[in-house]
């Protein structure tokens, strides 16, 4: 693999960490600048909003830079924001630094994602994607619980000045590895938005949302859920954690070689595992060795929807893949938000805790419903596409294929 993939993954370790490490650094934010921790807890969802918003804001931009320039403004975005984070001397400046960090994080992935498939062979692609995605997975492996560490112990303002300093690696990596890059970062904004006209575009997206979104009704409350019902120690949720986080990794690394060979058996593999998984959890959760070993198989499952997924949009987008790209992106992440707010809706009714694994396994089984869908649609498509060219319903696919070899040779001469 080319060494510029290790540029991306470097900056997608980065942009993992700071999205997540806030969640465990809570307390320290709120002790801090004394306010509730479900205040601070905005820190987290202003920067999930950020990141659906910027993608397309940051596709504007895009137009009048070339990917590689697009990326180092990116990764400076993303210092910038994290370092604002760092030394905000108010409430109000550190959820600004979450916002301007978040800016990055959807572009980064889309543009990201169009220069490493463009780093290798068509049939590699998807393995291109998940080495870049591997950053993103070894983030909750190393990246968050270090970065919790590391908060918990000197200050939470070290921590995001430590992941501001990952985003100066990631630029320099840009920076020097990542090849001079001709084409535009993104076309017209009118290219950009025509690629939507293809259904297929948003049936993918919406099979993000609700396939990955699954993965985070269980993620989410993953710590009360431990702690309560399987009953592990609070102390016990970072390695927990980081179970998933290693499921992920592996996830992503296996269906990134698969997905390149046949993504569409991939894809569904992926998401009925997922389900399956999600659905076991809902019992598992009260046994703390079932629950580890579910908890590792939502993680490989989960992450194994990301490149198929990815690559995906990125086809049924090929004429201008910016804006879809990025935006797929941000599908994941308002997945993630709206699966917290049905569990949180769950949980608020009485029914426990375990029982958000059904709104996941719900959310996912909805997912493959959508991939049949559209996997109907484009053979219906391809049908059509061979009716046409044989001449209508009547007509042979093929009409010189049932004629004698001296007849069709008459008619291609003609």
């Amino acid at each position: 693999m080319p060494l510029a993939l290790l540029a991306l993954a470097i900056g997608a370790f980065g942009i993992g960490t700071t999205e997540f490490v806030i969640m465990g650094l809570l307390p320290e934010v709120a002790d801090d600048f004394g306010v509730s921790v479900p205040l601070a807890g905005y820190a987290t969802t202003l920067y999930a909003l950020g990141v659906v918003l910027g993608a397309p804001l940051m596709t504007l931009l895009a137009t009048r830079l070339t990917r590689k320039q697009m990326l180092l403004l990116l990764m400076g975005i993303f210092i910038v924001g994290n370092a604002l984070t760092a030394v905000a001397p108010a409430f109000g400046l550190l959820l600004a630094g979450r916002v301007v960090a978040s800016f990055a994080h959807g572009a980064f992935f889309g543009i990201g994602s169009i220069v490493a498939a463009g780093l290798v062979a068509p049939e590699k692609r998807a393995a291109a994607l998940a080495t870049m995605f591997t950053g993103l997975t070894l983030s909750n492996v190393v990246g968050v619980p270090l970065a919790t560490w590391l908060g918990q112990q000197l200050s939470w303002r070290v921590t995001f000045l430590a992941v501001a300093g990952l985003g100066v690696i990631g630029l320099l990596g840009v920076a020097g590895l990542v090849p001079a890059q001709r084409e535009r970062a993104a076309s017209r904004l009118g290219s950009e938005l025509a690629v939507f006209r293809n259904p297929q575009v948003g049936l993918a997206m919406l099979i993000t949302v609700l396939g990955f979104g699954g993965v985070f009704a269980a993620v989410t409350y993953l710590a009360p859920m431990m702690t309560e019902v399987a009953g592990f120690s609070e102390s016990s949720v970072t390695w927990l954690t980081a179970a998933v986080g290693v499921g992920m990794f592996v996830g992503n690394l296996v269906s990134g070689r698969l997905s390149d060979r046949a993504p569409m058996p991939m894809l569904y593999a992926s998401l009925g595992g997922l389900a399956a998984s999600l659905a076991l959890f809902t019992f598992t959760a009260h046994h703390k060795g079932a629950a580890v070993v579910t908890l590792v198989l939502i993680g490989v499952f989960g992450f194994a929807t990301v490149p198929p997924l990815q690559q995906r949009v990125m086809e049924q987008a090929a004429a201008a893949p910016t804006l879809a790209s990025a935006g797929n992106i941000a599908a994941f992440n308002l997945g993630n938000a709206i699966a917290a707010w049905l569990g949180g809706l769950v949980i608020a009714g009485g029914l426990g805790y375990p029982a958000v694994n059904v709104v996941g396994a719900l959310m996912t089984v909805s997912a493959i419903g959508i991939t049949g869908y559209a996997t109907h649609l484009e053979r219906r498509a391809a049908r059509g596409g061979r009716l046409v060219a044989g001449g209508g319903p009547a007509g042979p696919a093929h009409p010189a294929a049932d004629r004698p070899a001296d007849e069709t040779a008459a008619v291609t001469t003609r």
